[in-house]
């Protein structure tokens, strides 16, 4: 598929996007093999990045340091590399839009850096970063190209990291909508599609579980690297508490402000795997559901239903938060599509609850594995990343029964190169083709 710079094949969150809303009616890119008539009218082919992996210019107009810029300043990444330069998008965004057009693209999905945009996290709006998103959206509406907003795509503000924590503190829930309301103000006339958080259901296991991620949080035995603050059993939970709260925050305000004028939409996109029991035993079926409970229902739960899946009531206990009567009204039916990155499937067999202290992984209580033959294990670690187009129809099937039938958007596919690097021994570095 297209690229959108040289670069940003490897530095980006470059990726096929196969988004079911309205096409351009465009030709498939020809590298693909197939032609637009082999697809549905309402079939849409894009590419997307993230701030922090795209723009670079760190430094420049007026952008405050987000998460990402102090944890690989701190030499966090196995590399050493850090997001100072990345693609040059923010340079060179216009020559990145013609190569989009150029090579037939339908759709394009970037996120908004936060620290460019309010450097102190709330407040004042830079008028350098309003100017370039600005710039950039135009660009894209010249071209043609359809737009899809991610809102937050992890890069946050290190201020109000440094103030209250971020995303521990219920006080993210204000911020984040304060935030949100200068996109849907500024943008909004000309884009339609709002996703609010990239990967919730995984994100905070990297940066609050495993600490492989900013803001690079863990506990002993849990932690991949060592970290020096974090609580590997607890954190993680609240993280996605709060993001719930701030998802359903942003999505009523939407809809109460915006959505009758802009004609747009509110999602959440969530980290997808396809799970087959490794036998047909009671309990390896019963681990399959019980992992899609804690990969999808995790976020998707409280958002259609109003509250957490039962079996993870059950096992996280007290450390997962609970939502008042009134939040749950709140969060239920907050959602308008569901958006998706999926990459491959796993098998999923019983693995008994452990006794004493747990995270994350414990608490789901399943041995996964990428095939068959792999070892059993309790964190995903393949060896390979086997292709299983079959899978990606298999999570749209069940997230549409399972979610009351909710618009599936597939933000994110392909293929994913694992690394192991030491110190950060399992860290995944996504390359997207």
């Amino acid at each position: 598929c297209g690229t959108v710079s040289a670069t940003a094949m490897a530095l980006s969150s470059l990726l096929l996007l196969l988004l079911l809303s309205a096409a351009h009616g465009a030709a498939a890119p020809p590298a693909l093999g197939f032609t637009r008539s082999d697809f549905p009218p309402d079939f849409v082919f894009g590419a997307a990045t993230s701030a922090y992996q795209y723009e670079g210019a760190v430094a420049e107009d007026g952008r405050s340091p987000s998460i990402w810029d102090t944890f690989t300043h701190a030499g966090k990444m196995p590399d050493k590399s850090t997001g100072d330069i990345a693609s040059e998008g923010y340079h060179k965004y216009k020559d990145d839009v013609k190569l989009m057009a150029d090579t037939n693209l339908e759709a394009y999905r970037f996120s908004i850096s936060w620290s460019r945009l309010v450097p102190n996290g709330r407040g004042a709006v830079n008028p350098k970063g309003l100017e370039y998103y600005n710039n950039l959206i135009n660009e894209l509406v010249k071209h043609g190209i359809q737009i899809h907003v991610m809102l937050y795509h992890l890069d946050f503000p290190q201020v109000l990291e440094d103030e209250y924590g971020g995303w521990l503190s219920p006080r993210i829930v204000e911020d984040f909508t304060a935030f949100a309301d200068v996109c849907f103000r500024e943008f909004g006339d000309r884009v339609s599609y709002w996703t609010t958080i990239d990967e919730p259901n995984v994100g905070p296991i990297g940066s609050y579980d495993s600490g492989i991620f900013a803001p690079g949080r863990c506990s002993d035995p849990f932690g991949i690297t060592k970290c020096t603050a974090g609580n590997s059993t607890v954190e993680p939970y609240i993280a996605v508490h709060n993001m719930i709260l701030a998802h359903a925050s942003a999505t009523r305000l939407y809809r109460e402000q915006y959505q009758a004028v802009q004609k747009g939409v509110v999602g959440i996109n969530v980290y997808s795997f396809w799970t087959y029991p490794l036998t047909n035993s009671t309990v390896d079926l019963e681990a399959t559901k019980r992992y899609q409970d804690f990969m999808f229902g995790w976020t998707l739960g409280p958002l259609v239903f109003g509250d957490y899946p039962q079996v993870m009531k059950t096992n996280v206990g007290s450390r997962l938060p609970s939502f008042t009567k009134s939040q749950s009204e709140f969060v239920k039916g907050a959602i308008d599509f569901i958006g998706i990155n999926h990459y491959y499937s796993v098998y999923v067999n019983d693995r008994p609850l452990k006794e004493g202290v747990r995270d994350y992984a414990a608490d789901m209580s399943v041995y996964q594995r990428g095939s068959r033959t792999d070892p059993a294990t309790s964190e995903y670690a393949p060896t390979a990343y086997p292709d299983d187009p079959e899978g990606l129809q298999f999570v749209l099937q069940y997230l549409t029964e399972a979610y009351g039938g909710l618009p599936i958007y597939v933000q994110e596919n392909g293929k994913l190169i694992y690394f192991l690097a030491t110190p950060i021994s399992k860290l995944l570095i996504q390359l997207f083709i």
